[in-house]
């Protein structure tokens, strides 16, 4: 518990007024909660899939009624513009339609017959998920884990970030008062209370999306008195190579939508850019252009199409990958400066040019509406430099040749290659990173199987004893 305060503060990072306070879960509160999953894993485990799928649905809906102000509060907490919020709202019904497809082919037992036996693989939950989420996408986040949790026949308690407590609490709405109680439980924790609940014997997995600091603290303080498995969603510093032979206009507007939606703070953004250098002049004349279209203001305002950053801290930290770029030898073409005038955490979408591979800019994860771009000779000098980091989430190519686009995708250290797209998820596709960009898969079918474990069955038929 913060010696502080037994409160957890949201401000909104528009006006810095107060969203929410709420009391921090008590030691007694953590401990009930944590039994009362159990508990009701025990009763969910039994439940077919078909009942299983029935009753989450029902949670779905009650978080469908709510939504408006879901959105709105998503809004409020982190500044992402309403229209987005509720953008985000549909792709996690979306996702979460597309999970509850794969379940039955992801859950199904692995029949292996051979004469006199019965042999199959039974994909059995874990148990408790403790869901540790992120604020950046507050709601597709934690379905990513909830949604084949449950299917699976765990269950789940949700530490959200104290970023977004709101969304938390909708998720408790939603999901912990339906036919089954307690499937999905909400606790406000800090990060002391956090790490002593990895501790407890009833937590069986642990899902964290965050930073890597962040994700190198929970896999510590599992490894230091558990052995359970972790999932791991960390940051990234996504690359994109525009070939000579791209559809420049195409490829400048979409890498600049990936580098500033969300305002840049998503996991897979676009956060570096490597041009051809046949293109290199067109690319940055094409990319200033779209950069310009940005209208920052109120997340409410439906007008503004950027809202501020999340966190306060967060400007001055652009502001020092930018200046250290250009002391290096970028040219700053765009934005680049924090604006005196404008309230809330924000800071202008920026092109910068000619920037260092070495520069900060360029290594380190940014989380923000930064666009560095660098000329490169050809496919192989891209190759290098795409491939010069600890990250490995998402890489895109910008091509109209599939087999440039395929040459480059076998060699790429990257969880998803994408041609001609960026900055997506298709919950139809593992989604999985390299490095520090984290551990695991969620969605697809494979995400649910680091939520199960593997039970065999080996019978031996009766008329052959």
């Amino acid at each position: 518990m913060p010696a502080s305060s037994s409160m957890l503060t949201a401000t909104n990072p528009y006006d810095q007024s107060v969203v929410a306070e709420i009391p921090y879960d008590t030691s007694e509160q953590i401990q009930s909660k944590a039994a009362a999953a159990a508990a009701a894993q025990s009763q969910w485990k039994l439940l077919s899939l078909d009942d299983r799928i029935r009753i989450a649905s029902v949670g779905l809906e009650k978080m469908r009624e709510s939504g408006e102000k879901i959105a709105r509060d998503v809004s409020l907490q982190m500044g992402k513009p309403l229209a987005q919020a509720a953008g985000e709202l549909a792709t996690m019904f979306d996702r979460a339609a597309q999970i509850i497809a794969d379940a039955p082919k992801a859950l199904a037992a692995d029949e292996l017959p051979i004469e006199g036996f019965t042999r199959r693989i039974e994909h059995e939950p874990l148990g408790v998920v403790f869901d540790i989420a992120a604020w950046n996408y507050p709601l597709v986040i934690p379905i990513n884990v909830i949604m084949p949790a449950l299917l699976a026949g765990n269950t789940i308690l949700l530490k959200h970030s104290a970023k977004t407590p709101l969304t938390g609490l909708a998720f408790d709405n939603a999901f912990s008062k339906l036919e089954i109680p307690n499937l999905v439980t909400n606790l406000t924790l800090s990060h002391q209370q956090t790490a002593q609940l990895i501790g407890s014997p009833q937590v069986d997995h642990v899902s964290f999306t965050g930073s890597v600091e962040g994700g190198q603290r929970i896999y510590q303080a599992v490894a230091a008195s558990r052995l359970i498995d972790v999932g791991l969603e960390l940051g990234g510093k996504d690359p994109a190579y525009v070939a000579a032979d791209a559809d420049v206009e195409s490829a400048a507007t979409n890498l600049v939508d990936g580098a500033c939606y969300n305002a840049g703070q998503s996991c897979c953004a676009i956060e570096r850019v490597y041009v051809h250098q046949d293109v290199y002049n067109a690319f940055l004349e094409k990319a200033q252009k779209a950069l310009m279209a940005y209208q920052l203001g109120d997340p409410l305002d439906e007008s503004t199409t950027m809202g501020p950053l999340a966190s306060r801290s967060a400007p001055a930290f652009l502001q020092q990958q930018v200046d250290e770029a250009v002391a290096r030898g970028a040219r700053l073409l765009l934005g680049g400066q924090i604006s005196k005038d404008q309230k809330g955490n924000f800071y202008p979408p920026t092109l910068l040019a000619d920037v260092e591979n070495s520069a900060a800019v360029m290594q380190e994860e940014s989380f923000g509406p930064l666009l560095p771009v660098s000329a490169v000779k050809d496919d192989e000098e891209a190759l290098e430099r795409m491939n010069d980091s600890v990250f490995g989430l998402t890489a895109s190519v910008w091509t109209t040749d599939r087999d440039r686009a395929e040459h480059m995708a076998r060699r790429l250290n990257a969880g998803t290659i994408f041609q001609n797209r960026c900055d997506f998820l298709d919950p139809a596709l593992p989604w999985t990173g390299w490095g520090d960009s984290g551990k695991g898969s969620t969605l697809s079918r494979y995400g649910f199987y680091h939520l199960t474990r593997r039970k065999s069955i080996h019978f031996r038929d009766p008329s052959d004893s």
